[in-house]
């Protein structure tokens, strides 16, 4: 099917992620969603490459996993091999001859895997996981927005003219003087704002800039001042400057984030370096096993299971 380096994959290996993927969209969606077309591709399509790419990353993953000398020890060993009997002893005879698989494909497929995430684990290890309740502190505000433009035809922003943005600007000051009066924010949401969401619960880098500083600048049950983004005028008014569960969630964002980013560094700058070859006329002829006795969904569960309880 494709060539990466020296790792390859046969069509079995892609037909069992194709055919896991295509089944757990079908069980939530029924068989009728493949009719479905995304800016004129058919979501068939659309399922194939996510497949595609997905192989090709784990591959990928596996040829940066030799510059660590990652390697499955013999307990490992035993978890992929239990994981694979598993899903071999969930699949039909007919499921098993339609993706053209046998044990040692699946084998395979679990302990590339087992790779993949031993690797990460490795990436990641010396990511602090101490987060401040500073840097993670999220706040809840509500705020009312009077627009300052229209969507054409096309779903793009026409940004008003001089005088129709004066005439929301007009109404911006109204709505804050009469919030700054005392009167019940929610109402004068509900009559003023363009935004039917009132209220938001964000952490820092998550808003618009000039949003999020001015919201940060609040304390509880402050009001701001006439606040202009690229979506018009707001009036925020700050609910509660820290809120510890949120926060404490917040946090495990964060250490999260800060983990992707330093695998997707490490992963990006070696995959650049690659040198990656598809079969095109064979990827052109893979179609979806369109079986009303085919359902095999739970290859990915399987895995999770067996490895994260290893």
């Amino acid at each position: 099917m494709f060539r990466i380096e020296d790792i390859s994959c046969s069509l079995p290996e892609m037909m069992v992620y194709l055919t896991n993927i295509q089944d757990q969209y079908e069980a939530v969606y029924g068989s009728e969603i493949w009719k479905t077309n995304i800016d004129g591709v058919s979501l068939e399509d659309n399922i194939k490459d996510m497949a595609l790419s997905k192989m090709a990353q784990v591959k990928a993953i596996n040829l940066l996993a030799r510059k660590y000398n990652i390697e499955l020890d013999d307990n490992e060993e035993w978890v992929i091999s239990q994981a694979t009997d598993a899903y071999m002893d969930s699949l039909s005879p007919g499921e098993i001859n339609l993706m053209g698989i046998d044990r040692d494909v699946v084998l395979g497929l679990y302990r590339e895997y087992a790779i993949s995430e031993k690797l990460y684990e490795e990436i990641i290890r010396d990511i602090n996981p101490e987060i401040s309740d500073d840097e993670a502190r999220t706040i809840t505000v509500k705020h009312i927005l009077i627009k300052t433009y229209n969507l054409d035809e096309d779903g793009n922003r026409v940004r008003y003219t001089k005088y129709a943005k004066q005439l929301a600007r007009n109404k911006a000051e109204e709505a804050l003087s009469r919030a700054r009066d005392g009167e019940d924010f929610d109402k004068l949401a509900d009559e003023y704002s363009d935004d039917k969401q009132v209220t938001y619960s964000f952490g820092k880098g998550e808003m618009d800039a000039v949003f999020e500083n001015a919201s940060f600048d609040l304390g509880t049950d402050e009001i701001s001042d006439i606040i202009e983004t690229e979506y018009g005028y707001h009036i925020i008014k700050c609910i509660s400057t820290f809120n510890k569960e949120v926060t404490d969630e917040n946090k495990i964002k964060i250490v999260e984030k800060r983990k992707n980013e330093a695998f997707t560094k490490e992963y990006d700058e070696f995959v650049v370096t690659l040198t990656k070859d598809l079969n095109s006329q064979l990827w052109d002829q893979v179609t979806f096993i369109n079986d009303p006795t085919v359902d095999t969904s739970n290859f990915f569960e399987i895995f999770d299971d067996y490895w994260r309880n290893k």
